[in-house]
């Protein structure tokens, strides 16, 4: 049993959801530290800032009140495209559950609640960057309704029309 709520904005959610903006990022070998990769510049522009028009972090928990897993967007605009851009108005999505809860619907239980709160905010649409060896998240995707938008490099960009 899982609940979700809207980041509150304190120090420890914030330092959760970095965690899992970390988690979200595949890097099968060598991957460079939390603090490394998240201050890369192509990574950066991801939760520097946070807390601007159109960001959004919706945090799990499970019955012990444990944080376990995040899902957020954030606008991009054409000077500071994201790995997932489509334009100024979508949304692009992040998501990342701990590893001990993996499996058991929560990835697809935040995708839903997501979906759902930019539908409430009046997207149009919304984004999202896989890897495109991460056949086991593209499948979910597909399944919630995402498709295909375009390819570019390792990463497919997919799209869900609200």
């Amino acid at each position: 049993m899982f609940y979700i709520r809207n980041f509150e904005g304190n120090k420890n959610e914030f330092e959760f959801f970095q965690d899992m903006l970390y988690e979200s990022i595949l890097i099968p070998v060598n991957k460079p530290s939390k603090a490394v990769l998240l201050n890369s510049p192509h990574i950066r522009k991801y939760h520097e800032g946070w807390g601007r028009n159109g960001d959004k972090v919706l945090i799990a928990f499970d019955t012990e009140n444990q944080t376990v897993g995040a899902v957020w967007y954030r606008l991009f605009d054409e000077n500071n495209k994201s790995y997932g851009y489509i334009d100024c108005n979508t949304p692009e999505i992040g998501i990342a559950v701990s590893k001990d809860v993996r499996g058991r619907g929560l990835g697809t239980l935040l995708m839903r609640k997501i979906i759902q709160q930019a539908q409430d905010e009046g997207y149009n649409t919304i984004s999202l960057s896989v890897d495109l060896e991460n056949s086991s998240a593209i499948n979910i995707y597909n399944k919630l309704g995402f498709r295909d938008y375009e390819v570019v490099g390792t990463s497919k960009t997919m799209i869900y029309k609200l």
